[in-house]
């Protein structure tokens, strides 16, 4: 009952600079987890950065000083703004939610996942 679409992705050269959106909604809650991970083919999906609600962030040692994650908790939205990009960056980008109530109030953890935005960075 929760969707996530990502939008944003696309080709570009490194140096070059990308922002990723990712849109929630269905049956959303104020209180959660936000975030953004990526996964390059045959390697795990690694977590890129992610926000809470109350704007703490977490980021990755292999992008801190390059990306920059941001929320707007009245659009439901999810921003990585990627600056500085780098070939190893390339990769499928996927963003994730974690809310603490379902749709019908029940106290959990609950995840959800968005179908993937691809980014690729060329030399």
């Amino acid at each position: 009952q929760v969707q996530l679409v990502e939008s944003g992705g696309g080709l570009v050269q490194a140096g070059g600079s990308l922002r990723l959106s990712c849109a929630a909604s269905g049956s959303v809650f104020s209180r959660n987890v936000m975030g953004w991970y990526r996964q390059a083919p045959g390697k795990q999906r690694d977590l890129v950065a992610t926000i809470t609600s109350g704007s703490l962030t977490n980021y990755a040692d292999s992008i801190k000083g390059r990306f920059t994650i941001s929320r707007d908790n009245a659009k439901n939205t999810v921003y990585l703004q990627m600056n500085s990009l780098k070939p190893e960056d390339t990769a499928s980008y996927y963003c994730k939610a974690t809310y603490y109530r379902n749709s019908r109030g029940e106290i959990g953890i609950y995840d959800y996942w968005g179908q993937g935005t691809q980014v690729t960075v060329s030399s």
